[in-house]
């Protein structure tokens, strides 16, 4: 991957103000999984930047909860869809700390449509779906890859689905979205190497806020139940769940690029029993 290389004056503010403890950058980190990816990483010494597009006061006590064990953290606003953003949230971090370490593309969208209906979804639609899984992804990556190749132990994250594996899931858009981001991943695995690990955490069902807001209590709970249902350890995941494994990736599995790793409670093992847009048919 061909990237901007820091100018000679970026280098030699880099190397006067480069901070001794590494730093972590998470997107979509004001709420759900990308909150608890910064409070994990905050507990591992890292400082961090929690970057968020519309939950401000949500980003604001993820950085003071990150605070509130010893190490630096910042919110920075930016809508990953768009390159300049995605370079001014890695600028913001270069600035204050001189470095990135870690890399984790946690902010996602999708569209709840009936599966089945091709008509439901229309080339807008996925356009705006790839542009924030997909093609932010990729941009916060090439943004980052200069400061994540510097230390030579740098370390990306994408936060994917088990969709796009099973090509089931909230919308076709959204499972396509999430299928090209396993493959963005070996691509800059390989990309990135030996300097930079890429890999990607595919989870199910997340027991979280967010669902619970778009779906409404009833048909969270009935949804969530069918899923730990249909699922070998008979239960969904939780956002820290998700976090615990990112934290695992980021820091310790040095030996460890360009895998897919389900965190889903063994809802592979009964793939297909259960679809969230086929279930709220009827419901909504």
């Amino acid at each position: 991957m061909k990237t901007d290389k820091p100018s000679p004056k970026q280098e030699k503010e880099m190397v006067e103000h480069c901070s001794t403890e590494p730093v972590a950058l998470i997107t979509g980190a004001g709420t759900g999984v990308g909150a608890a990816c910064a409070k994990r990483m905050a507990t591992r010494g890292f400082n961090v930047v929690v970057n968020f597009r519309s939950s401000a006061n949500e980003a604001e006590a993820v950085v003071r909860q990150c605070q509130s064990v010893g190490v630096g953290a910042l919110a920075i606003q930016g809508d990953v869809e768009r390159d300049h953003d995605c370079r001014a949230i890695v600028e913001a971090a270069r600035h204050q700390w001189g470095r990135v370490d870690t890399l984790i593309n946690s902010a996602g969208l999708t569209q709840f449509t009936d599966f089945p209906d091709l008509e439901g979804q229309n080339a807008e639609d996925f356009y705006r779906i790839y542009g924030v899984n997909v093609i932010g992804a990729y941009q916060m990556a090439r943004a980052a890859a200069p400061l994540l190749k510097r230390g030579g132990i740098g370390a990306v994250v994408n936060i994917s689905s088990i969709a796009g594996m099973t090509g089931n899931g909230s919308s076709i858009a959204y499972v396509t979205s999430k299928g090209a981001l396993n493959t963005l991943t070996k691509s800059l695995a390989r990309l990135l190497a030996p300097e930079v690990r890429v890999n990607a955490i595919l989870p199910g069902l997340i027991d979280s806020g967010w669902f619970l807001n778009v779906m409404g209590e009833e048909d969270y709970t009935r949804i969530k139940d069918a899923f730990a249902a249909s699922s070998a350890l008979g239960e969904v995941c939780s956002p820290d769940d998700i976090a615990q494994v990112a934290e695992f990736l980021a820091v310790d599995a040095t030996r460890i690029t360009g895998q897919l790793i389900p965190v889903d409670a063994g809802a592979l093992l009964g793939a297909g029993s259960v679809s969230v847009s086929r279930s709220l048919k009827g419901h909504a």
